[in-house]
């Protein structure tokens, strides 16, 4: 399901906060639900012939054990991680560097903290090399996912 890019999500992707902070990208997206972002990530992924390996339930967790950790705060309304991998990549990758296969599966998480903050996703940012073909490819999938492609 793609969603009309409107004024505010062309106005977030000049913005975008395709930012490089702590070797992380990630996107705002203020104009889309957390569900809406979410089912545009699985849809995104399968979309690109890949298949969803994990699906970590963060937020879920953290909600689920704060009281075992006599914690009481909620960090977020929703988060959630996406692994998958690339065959083709993935080879590329390791037989530069077999110590590459710590980055398989690939990982794109997003996140909102509350209802009404921005729907944060976004990816970690890949060493040189053969693993720049697989981060070119979680920025593809990153900016399908929310309607930017």
């Amino acid at each position: 399901m793609k969603h009309l890019i409107t004024a505010a999500t062309i106005l977030i992707a000049g913005l975008a906060h395709s930012a490089l902070a702590n070797d992380t990208v990630t996107y705002e997206v203020t104009d889309q639900s957390y569900d809406d972002v979410m089912f545009g990530l699985e849809n995104a992924i399968l979309d690109f012939g890949l298949v969803i390996s994990e699906h970590n339930h963060v937020g879920d967790m953290l909600e689920r054990t704060k009281a075992h950790l006599d914690a009481t705060e909620t960090i977020y309304a929703y988060a959630d991680i996406f692994g998958f991998c690339s065959a083709p990549l993935s080879r590329a990758a390791m037989l530069e560097d077999p110590m590459n296969i710590r980055f398989c599966p690939y990982n794109i998480f997003l996140y909102q903290i509350s209802e009404g903050f921005p729907v944060i996703i976004g990816y970690d940012v890949y060493p040189e090399g053969a693993l720049q073909d697989v981060q070119a490819l979680l920025d593809d999938i990153t900016r399908s996912a929310i309607g930017l492609d």
